[in-house]
């Protein structure tokens, strides 16, 4: 049995200096079994969100979540995009992660708020790898209905969608994402920092 999350990433990724494995490890795979991730599990991805930072430590994030077998997973997967909605459907969770685009302390846009999301997802994601979870996020979802079936209020904005679940096998899925089932390279370091000024060539 071929499980997507014990693909060996190194194959795939070779750091360019030495970093911790967790950070080459984390990837998004599509294969789901289904099977349902203990509640337990669950809140130790949020309670890692928990402590991402943002500014002023305004925490902006809002996580809206359905679980398979529940009332609101229904109107969960009515968001998914029909191509993402092959693989969605093995999911244990699914998710929303809003952000509040002005500040709570004060009167003030909080122009860093999906940037503060972005950090408690990524808190979230790093996590599941260490549990040996799923974590997928993608964009193909309706956002706009998202907001309003999800009734979100209008001070906060709806970043992305992701899918949750325990590991599955690769050949459970359709031909056109079993060919994209492996973890991403990355671009060049040189390519992505620069001492001084922009420098991009």
């Amino acid at each position: 049995m071929t499980i997507s999350t014990e693909i060996d990433v190194h194959q795939y990724r070779k750091p360019e200096f030495e970093i911790d494995e967790l950070f080459v490890r984390r990837w998004s795979p599509r294969a789901m079994s289904g099977q349902p991730v203990p509640d337990k599990d669950l809140m130790r991805l949020f309670e890692a969100a928990r402590w991402a930072p943002s500014a002023s430590n305004e925490q902006p994030w809002r996580f809206i979540y359905a679980k398979k077998g529940t009332k609101y997973w229904d109107e969960f997967f009515d968001l998914v995009a029909e191509g993402n909605k092959r693989w969605c459907r093995n999911a244990a969770v699914l998710m929303v992660i809003t952000s509040k685009i002005r500040f709570t302390k004060y009167d003030a846009e909080n122009r860093t708020h999906s940037f503060s999301a972005g950090s408690a997802f990524e808190n979230f994601q790093l996590q599941a790898t260490n549990l040996g979870l799923v974590v997928h996020p993608f964009s193909g979802f309706d956002e706009n209905k998202a907001a309003k079936v999800l009734e979100v209020p209008k001070e906060y904005y709806v970043n992305i969608m992701v899918a949750i679940g325990m590991p599955g096998k690769i050949e459970d899925l359709e031909e056109k994402d079993r060919i994209r089932e492996f973890p991403s390279d990355r671009m060049k370091l040189n390519a992505l920092i620069f001492e001084g000024k922009f420098n991009e060539k």
